[in-house]
């Protein structure tokens, strides 16, 4: 199995003879202002078989984007619980995935997991195993009590994919909390460790930061390497259109 990284959270997973892509962003949402890292045409990574969405929000979900470069006729697929806002778009083969739902995709065995959303809306980690290789993206998560039940159903992991930025929002009409509503660094060392992952592939960070409406916490990568310290971990650091073989 290789993953090559894409911008913010995107992934592409290349199996034997199959090849998928997780949360691909090419439109950068406006709101954002502008993006603090470089956003590539899809197709600069490669042709795919299937889309997976972890949940429909702008910076994970861009149909615009998949339809561009993949075609409306690519089969998507995207947590049951908000399928219907996929069917608004012009892709017209969408596949609905429920907790614990398993299905192959060529060589590739997909499973849908748990994964809370900061804001409250369906969102579904996915599992991708190719032979005896298996990883595990987990959108935009935050810290949550499921790591123990995922690691025990379907761990251990050669990879867990996971957001590392600790974003704080300032949305309109929300009552700010302060608190964050994805993994920090530290998190998401720790969720890698009971997941019995090998390897950590942070995703979602850098491209946005536009406080006070989304503020990324500083000092990432440091953190990472602290929070690591033991090394029990491979902490791969990964650029976009940078491959890591498992």
């Amino acid at each position: 199995m290789i993953i090559q990284k894409l911008p913010w959270a995107g992934l592409r997973v290349q199996g034997e003879t199959t090849n998928v892509v997780i949360d691909p962003l090419f439109h950068f949402p406006s709101k954002f202002n502008l993006p603090h890292e470089t956003f590539y045409p899809l197709h600069e990574f490669g042709p795919v078989d299937a889309v997976l969405i972890t949940h429909h929000h702008g910076d994970h979900f861009d149909p615009k984007a998949i339809s561009a470069f993949y075609g409306d006729d690519i089969p998507v697929y995207f947590p049951k619980e908000s399928a219907e806002l996929a069917r608004e778009t012009s892709l017209n083969n969408i596949h609905e995935a429920a907790l614990g739902e398993s299905f192959s995709i060529g060589d590739l065995t997909i499973t849908a997991t748990y994964s809370v959303d900061g804001i409250g809306d369906p969102q579904v980690a996915w599992i991708v195993k190719s032979g005896e290789k298996k990883l595990i993206h987990c959108g935009d998560t935050l810290w949550h009590g499921y790591w123990w039940k995922i690691a025990k159903t379907y761990g251990p992991f050669d990879a867990a994919c996971l957001p590392v930025n600790a974003a704080v929002l300032e949305l309109p009409g929300m009552t700010p909390s302060g608190q964050p509503i994805t993994l920090s660094p530290e998190q998401a060392v720790s969720a890698a460790t009971v997941l019995g992952a090998s390897t950590l592939v942070p995703i979602h960070y850098t491209a946005i930061h536009h406080p006070p409406l989304y503020t990324e916490t500083p000092n990432i990568l440091v953190r990472l390497q602290v929070a690591n310290a033991d090394n029990k971990l491979n902490l791969a650091i990964l650029a976009s259109k940078e491959t890591l073989s498992l």
